[in-house]
């Protein structure tokens, strides 16, 4: 397998994580910090999503930190398999969750002018932007983990 930056084990890699974890969280920092948020299934799917990536993206980070401080290679076949079937299931919930409630919050807070606390609909549009940027992160990762898994 081939060493390039943003493979497991490596510092790139390791911050991509730290990155994920960073965005994902913030995100939900900021929906959560509304007092509506609870009313619109879509931004708590975004809540649940974004919960279940930052689950993940630390236990990887935890174990890139740990091939870092070990100097150990984490390219086997099996464990990247696995970082590519999880990197993309939580791509692909992060992905439909920010639309969807990106989706959401251009319908009521633009389209239908129903957001009478201008305060919480920036924190929601903030969170939504998160949670995409968050998401570039996971599919940069799920990129670089499938190209690894063909390369071997």
């Amino acid at each position: 397998m081939k060493d390039f930056p943003g493979t497991p084990g490596t510092m790139t890699g390791l911050i991509l994580r730290i990155l994920q974890c960073v965005f994902a969280a913030a995100s939900i920092a900021s929906m959560a910090s509304t007092s509506y948020f609870f009313k619109f299934t879509a931004f708590c799917y975004l809540i649940a999503s974004l919960g279940l990536q930052i689950t993940w993206s630390f236990v990887l980070a935890l174990i890139d930190a740990y091939a870092l401080v070990r100097n150990k290679a984490l390219q086997s076949t099996v464990l990247i398999s696995l970082f590519v079937a999880g990197d993309w299931i939580t791509a692909t919930l992060t992905l439909a969750a920010a639309s969807s409630s990106s989706g959401v919050a251009i319908l009521y807070f633009n389209d239908l002018k129903s957001c009478s606390f201008i305060g919480e609909c920036q924190k929601y549009q903030l969170s939504v932007a998160l949670a995409f940027l968050s998401w570039i992160t996971i599919a940069t990762s799920s990129l670089i983990m499938v190209w690894l898994l063909a390369s071997s």
